[in-house]
Parts: structure tokens; sequence; C-alpha cells
């Protein structure tokens, strides 16, 4: 199974995953975890993806797999364009059945954080195992 990866390390409010990613990939040895920017080509990671995302203005771990909900941000430059805008224009265009994001709360600790994405990923390798 092969699971997306978004942020910036560099800014704190984006990095939350990409921390995680070293204990994530030890605890899920089965899970290749794949870091992209989402001006990156996309397109070329099939078209069921499983993403690991944070966002702002939620206080839980979620799965969103309707990409409509998703918020497309302000773009000023081709550097605006983000993870919503290309899943939604990758939707559009047919090129994407299937999306899965689990979205993290960009304020929560890491250890809890940790913990709720652990259980989403152990129920989807049980699933991917059992072929569903």
């Amino acid at each position: 199974m092969k699971i997306l990866v978004f942020g910036n390390i560099l800014m704190k409010e984006d990095n939350l995953v990409l921390k995680l990613l070293p204990k994530l990939g030890e605890e899920f040895s089965e899970v290749a975890f794949k870091e992209l920017d989402p001006t990156e080509d996309l397109h070329n990671e099939g078209r069921n993806l499983r993403i690991l995302d944070v966002a702002k203005g939620i206080n839980e771990v979620m799965i969103i797999e309707d990409i409509t909900k998703l918020e497309l941000t302000e773009r000023y430059s081709m550097h605006d364009f983000d993870l919503a805008y290309n899943l939604k224009l990758l939707k559009k265009i047919g090129k994407l059945d299937k999306v899965e994001i689990i979205v993290v709360p960009a304020e929560m600790n890491q250890g809890e954080a940790f913990n709720q994405i652990q259980l989403i990923l152990r129920k989807w390798v049980a699933q991917d195992m059992q072929g569903s």
C-alpha cells in the first residue's frame, strides 16, 4: 500500500504528519509513505489515492472521501495551487477514481495524532491484506 504525504517541514502549521513519518514508517513497514508537493505530477500516482495531510479548523483526525467537500484556497500564482485544487481537477478530467484522505488537525499534539492515524492505517492494512 502507498500513502502520499503532504506538508511543509518549514511551516509549523503544515509539518505535523511529516514529523510523524519516521515513527509511522517503523510501525507500518508494509506501507510505502511517499512525500509529495501538491504541485507535483499527482496524476502519475494512480487512479486510486490514499493521502495523509493536515488541515486547519478541524478537531479530530478524520477520513475524507468526498473531495467536493475540500475547500479551495485563493490562488495568486502557480505556487498557490494546492492539493484540493489538483484532486478536483484530476477528478473532473477523469484521471481519478477514488481518494481517501486522512486529515489531521494542524494543532494536534504528535502523540494523539499518531494514535489516531495508526487506528486508521491498521484498518487499511487489514483491508488490503483481505483484498477489499
